[in-house]
């Protein structure tokens, strides 16, 4: 090592300290001496610390966990778009099962020297997982934006729905059809959206119906997003008499369909469904779903702003931004038992 620092000293014209300050990325160099010592690098054959070697201006990685729910495409359209507009490239890497990690993926993006990343519902959102990996990629001076999930941890600008809201829209809604037994299926319980989701459904049945945390707590069920995910947990949930089940996703609300239908239910008749998303297409399901709307197009160009800023060198808050979902009514939901009665007590 010695003996590299002397050769690049001596290439550059400037001393081994100097060095050794350029290639460990410490301030107050001058950018004249430092430009001297990265090609004193090159000419010597030696590689450039990842640090240091040069980005693509018009580069940004977008990293999703899957295509298969169609969320994830709608957010890659919106933030691609954002992106082409304001000049920039889009570099889509997607995860898949057995296929690269984040982690891979990350160093794939970096590698090819993309100015920043957004990472959508990536493994921020898991609160079992190593941050370090955000700590890494901070000290590389890669700028990135995390979407659906918050982690104290880690210091970069967060973009989310308001979980918590959503539930207590879902759970509104239903009571004021008359259902009184409404069960929650959503993914495992170590997801931020998915503990935030519990804690909105938890206080919207304390409102609406008086229940207690713990008695709300029997009304949830642990699965998978995807249609045979939430045919399962809603499976367990119809099973026990709910006869309403609000879901995580649009695509767990399918497979709760289905669910209610191999039971010989119809909804919105017997069960009332309500999903998660608004992802393209929902509407035209059977029957249309009545859905949470996650706001993509705004989070996608809020999170496409924050990180332009981080690239440009003037850092967005270090913060969550929060957006307000809305509930979307559609065929899936109608009077429960208690709505019923009161229907026909008018009539």
């Amino acid at each position: 090592m010695t003996a590299r620092l002397a050769d690049i000293a001596a290439q550059a014209g400037v001393s081994k300290a100097t060095v050794s300050r350029v290639l460990n990325g410490a301030r107050g160099v001058a950018t004249d001496t430092r430009a001297s010592v990265l090609s004193a690098l090159d000419v010597l054959g030696y590689e450039r610390p990842l640090r240091l070697r040069q980005r693509r201006a018009d580069l940004v990685g977008l990293i999703t966990p899957e295509l298969d729910n169609p969320i994830f495409p709608a957010f890659a359209q919106v933030i691609g778009q954002a992106l082409t507009r304001q000049g920039y490239t889009p570099v889509l890497a997607t995860q898949t099962p057995g296929g690269s990690t984040e982690d891979e993926l990350s160093e794939m993006l970096v590698s090819r020297g993309v100015s920043g990343i957004i990472f959508v519902s990536g493994l921020h959102a898991d609160t079992t997982a190593d941050t370090q990996r955000y700590d890494r990629l901070r000290a590389q001076e890669v700028p990135f934006v995390l979407i659906n999930g918050f982690s104290s941890k880690i210091t970069a600008p967060f973009v989310s729905p308001d979980d918590r809201a959503a539930m207590r829209l879902a759970v509104t809604h239903l009571t004021e059809l008359g259902h009184t037994r409404i069960g929650l299926a959503l993914g495992p319980e170590r997801f931020v959206p998915v503990q935030r989701k519990i804690e909105g459904f938890q206080a919207g049945m304390r409102e609406q119906l008086g229940l207690s945390a713990e008695e709300s707590r029997e009304l949830v069920r642990h699965s998978l997003y995807t249609l045979e995910g939430g045919q399962a947990a809603a499976a367990a949930l119809i099973g026990e008499g709910s006869t309403a089940v609000v879901c995580a996703s649009d695509m767990m609300a399918l497979g709760a369909v289905r669910a209610a239908r191999q039971q010989a239910l119809d909804v919105p008749k017997d069960v009332s469904v309500i999903g998660f998303d608004d992802s393209p297409l929902i509407a035209f399901t059977d029957p249309p779903l009545t859905t949470i709307r996650q706001p993509v197009r705004s989070m996608g160009q809020v999170a496409v702003n924050a990180l332009l800023e981080e690239i440009a060198g003037t850092p967005a808050p270090h913060t969550e931004f929060v957006f307000l979902p809305e509930l979307v009514v559609r065929g899936s939901t109608a009077s429960g038992p208690q709505g019923q009665q009161r229907s026909a007590a008018r009539r």
